[in-house]
């Protein structure tokens, strides 16, 4: 029984070495590279970035005033985090299908502490959709493809 279990966990672990191996970017026909030189479509923020194009909590601490001229949705993450590695190709495919029409932002919650503190972030993945007016609203949790369309399109680009 020992024996089965062990060679089925090996096959498991294999499978699952191939699969990831598969999803590795490979090099395209016309000689570039996919991947590492893929232009990404999400922007990582600095407090510096955030306060210039997000809202700046220092001269205004009390009130909230949106910087951005299109809605936007933040994912606070840390790169040591499974459901954060998990949503971040989704998130890369929504900044594609919805460009020109809402931003997506990146911090990292270990390089940008004062920015996550500010937000009370405690768990990661935590989105928080922006949009032009009113007030932004958090989720916590690496949401499915699915529900973060539903948010863009109700939250953030209902007229």
């Amino acid at each position: 029984m020992k024996r089965i279990l062990s060679i089925a966990f090996a096959l498991l672990i294999t499978a699952y070495g191939n699969h990831n191996q598969a999803a590795e970017p490979a090099s395209g026909q016309d000689g570039t590279e996919q991947g590492s030189q893929k232009q990404e479509k999400t922007i990582h923020l600095t407090k510096s970035l955030f306060l210039e194009k997000v809202y700046d909590y220092e001269t205004s601490p009390d009130t909230w005033k949106y910087e951005g001229d299109k809605p936007c949705i933040i994912d606070f993450y840390a790169s040591w985090c499974g459901p954060c590695k998990m949503i971040a190709p989704v998130l890369e495919e929504l900044a594609g299908k919805y460009e020109g029409k809402i931003y997506i932002y990146k911090i990292n919650t270990e390089e940008e502490r004062e920015l996550a503190a500010a937000f009370g972030i405690q768990s990661i993945p935590t989105l928080l959709f922006i949009p032009m007016e009113g007030q932004p609203r958090m989720a916590r949790g690496a949401l499915p493809k699915e529900t973060l369309e539903e948010a863009i399109d109700s939250v953030l680009l209902a007229r």
